[in-house]
């Protein structure tokens, strides 16, 4: 039994050296497994005196179970540094300064819109919208524009192989199919915004290019004028370019408007005095506009003895690039984050 003693003697310090699970799981065999010197006595009890296995049992058991003692403390001591390390590797500095995101903004092109939108929704108007992909009778037909006229041709207007032939599909080069499809599906009065996206065959250079933004505004009802037209527009420029604003309306010549006008704004820049953004004449020219033209009244199912309207159009781009001085259409689709940067 001499050997036992040497074990119980050196079991503390060789246990409490034991510094991870697995190497305590190894020490336990060796002391109390299977093939350890403890169990090996256990099995040579029978070869000893009927008188000496009381007290020789009683030592192994004893032996047995202060050496399991040691081993489930030191593993419950191993188990609780080892929660601790993972408690400390997971640990959050709440002191610490937490990483940031830079801030994003809307692209300059859909604050516009948004912009525009509210400056006519907040007077009446709801936003009105179409597909893109159109039929020649929306696009030209119903907005008075005969077969003759030159934007029908290739050049001008993309056409798609798509459907009967005879429906004539194309991309629809202006919002102003939108009040086409508005006053067909409901009966007067109408006051709409259709902001959205547009195709022309444009070559993309400084001031155009082929695909972009109109903003398209309808109002109908009975004893619509011409003033009502010019004093909401005088509103609108108030509202985007500021409060000094003027415009003048000058005659011009749209297919769907009778009488029809371009409208000018005087210069935000110079206040009308004349600089480089105005060309030095005071004023910039921002959308057309007019009197919805009897025929296209005729072609929607409305009466023009009963009511009238006016209509308005401009590019979205058009009155970003005036506003924020912007002098090349192509900044705004070019995939660079510095250009929307610059308007958050």
């Amino acid at each position: 039994m001499g050997q036992l003693e040497d074990i119980l003697a050196s079991a503390p310090e060789r246990v409490g050296s034991a510094l991870t699970i697995d190497d305590l799981d190894k020490l336990e065999v060796e002391l109390v497994g299977r093939r350890s010197y403890i169990t090996e006595q256990r099995r040579a009890l029978g070869s000893l005196d009927p008188a000496e296995r009381p007290r020789v049992g009683a030592q192994l058991n004893e032996a047995a179970t202060s050496l399991a003692g040691l081993i489930e403390t030191r593993r419950a001591a191993l188990e609780r540094e080892a929660e601790d390390r993972l408690l400390a590797d997971d640990r959050v500095d709440m002191t610490l300064a937490r990483r940031t995101l830079r801030q994003g903004t809307a692209h300059l092109v859909t604050q516009t819109i948004d912009e525009i939108s509210d400056i006519f929704t907040a007077i009446g108007y709801r936003i009105a919208d179409g597909p893109e992909a159109e039929t020649a009778w929306h696009n030209f037909d119903a907005l008075n524009t005969p077969w003759w006229h030159p934007s029908r041709l290739e050049s001008d207007t993309m056409y798609l192989d798509y459907g009967d032939p005879g429906d004539e599909i194309l991309l629809r080069t202006q919002t102003s199919t939108v009040q086409a499809r508005t006053m067909e599906a409901q009966p007067p009065p109408v006051h709409i915004i259709a902001p959205g996206r547009c195709y022309r065959t444009d070559t993309f250079d400084a001031t155009h290019s082929p695909v972009f933004h109109q903003f398209e505004g309808l109002a109908v009802a009975e004893d619509i004028s011409f003033g009502d037209l010019k004093g909401t527009l005088a509103h609108f420029a108030r509202e985007y370019f500021g409060p000094a604003r003027r415009i003048k309306l000058i005659p011009h010549f749209f297919p769907f408007t009778e009488p029809s006008a371009e409208m000018h704004v005087s210069c935000f820049s110079c206040d009308g005095s004349g600089c480089r953004v105005c060309s030095r004449t005071g004023w910039l020219e921002l959308l057309g506009c007019g009197m919805v033209d009897p025929n296209v009244f005729e072609a929607v199912g409305y009466d023009p003895d009963v009511v009238s309207g006016f209509a308005f159009g401009g590019g979205i781009e058009r009155v970003a690039m005036v506003r924020h001085g912007i002098t090349d259409i192509r900044h705004l689709f070019d995939n660079d984050i510095r250009v929307n940067e610059q308007f958050v």
